[in-house]
Protein backbone atom coordinates (compact mmCIF):
# COMPACT_ATOMS: atom_id res chain seq x y z
CA UNK A 1 0.00 0.00 0.00
CA UNK A 2 1.60 3.78 -1.25
CA UNK A 3 2.18 5.40 1.62
CA UNK A 4 0.28 9.45 1.36
CA UNK A 5 4.54 10.78 0.86
CA UNK A 6 4.44 8.71 -2.40
CA UNK A 7 0.55 9.67 -3.42
CA UNK A 8 1.59 13.20 -2.63
CA UNK A 9 4.92 12.66 -4.90
CA UNK A 10 3.08 11.10 -7.73
CA UNK A 11 0.47 13.71 -7.84
CA UNK A 12 2.91 16.24 -7.90
CA UNK A 13 4.47 14.38 -11.53
CA UNK A 14 1.05 14.30 -12.91
CA UNK A 15 -0.06 17.70 -12.54
CA UNK A 16 2.74 19.46 -15.27
CA UNK A 17 1.29 16.35 -17.77
CA UNK A 18 -2.03 17.04 -17.24
CA UNK A 19 -1.72 20.60 -17.50
CA UNK A 20 0.65 20.90 -20.64
CA UNK A 21 -2.44 18.03 -22.07
CA UNK A 22 -4.98 20.63 -21.21
CA UNK A 23 -6.86 18.07 -19.05
CA UNK A 24 -8.98 20.57 -17.05
CA UNK A 25 -10.93 18.09 -14.66
CA UNK A 26 -8.23 16.14 -14.19
CA UNK A 27 -5.89 19.48 -13.19
CA UNK A 28 -8.70 20.13 -11.05
CA UNK A 29 -8.85 16.33 -9.40
CA UNK A 30 -4.77 16.70 -8.45
CA UNK A 31 -4.64 19.92 -7.02
CA UNK A 32 -7.62 18.86 -4.33
CA UNK A 33 -5.88 15.77 -4.28
CA UNK A 34 -2.49 17.55 -3.45
CA UNK A 35 -4.08 20.10 -1.29
CA UNK A 36 -6.00 17.26 0.68
CA UNK A 37 -2.50 15.20 1.37
CA UNK A 38 -0.39 18.47 2.30
CA UNK A 39 -2.93 18.84 5.04
CA UNK A 40 -3.09 15.61 5.89
CA UNK A 41 0.60 15.45 5.93
CA UNK A 42 1.07 18.80 8.22
CA UNK A 43 -1.66 17.20 10.55
CA UNK A 44 0.83 14.20 10.82
CA UNK A 45 4.08 16.13 11.50
CA UNK A 46 1.97 18.00 13.79
CA UNK A 47 0.45 14.79 15.58
CA UNK A 48 4.62 13.51 15.78
CA UNK A 49 5.41 16.55 17.59
CA UNK A 50 3.19 16.66 20.13
CA UNK A 51 4.44 15.80 23.63
CA UNK A 52 3.18 12.12 24.11
CA UNK A 53 2.86 12.45 27.67
CA UNK A 54 0.88 14.66 30.33
CA UNK A 55 2.02 15.67 33.51
CA UNK A 56 -1.16 15.29 36.08
CA UNK A 57 0.61 16.77 38.72
CA UNK A 58 0.48 15.89 42.45
CA UNK A 59 -2.34 14.29 44.21
CA UNK A 60 -3.94 16.15 46.77
CA UNK A 61 -5.58 13.92 49.63
CA UNK A 62 -6.73 16.68 51.98
CA UNK A 63 -10.25 16.82 50.77
CA UNK A 64 -10.91 13.16 50.62
CA UNK A 65 -9.62 13.19 54.60
CA UNK A 66 -11.12 16.26 55.36
CA UNK A 67 -14.28 14.70 54.46
CA UNK A 68 -13.45 11.34 55.98
CA UNK A 69 -12.89 13.31 59.18
CA UNK A 70 -15.65 14.87 59.29
CA UNK A 71 -18.49 11.68 58.58
CA UNK A 72 -15.94 9.85 61.40
CA UNK A 73 -16.68 13.41 63.70
CA UNK A 74 -20.88 13.02 62.88
CA UNK A 75 -20.62 9.30 63.20
CA UNK A 76 -19.18 9.76 66.98
CA UNK A 77 -21.74 12.72 67.58
CA UNK A 78 -24.42 10.53 66.79
CA UNK A 79 -23.00 7.85 69.30
CA UNK A 80 -22.78 10.39 72.14
CA UNK A 81 -25.79 10.15 74.88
Amino acid sequence: MPRLEEIHANLLDRLPEAKEQGWLGEVAAIEASLAAAEQKLAAMRDIATRPTTVHLGMPDFRSVVAHIDSEQRNEDAKGQP
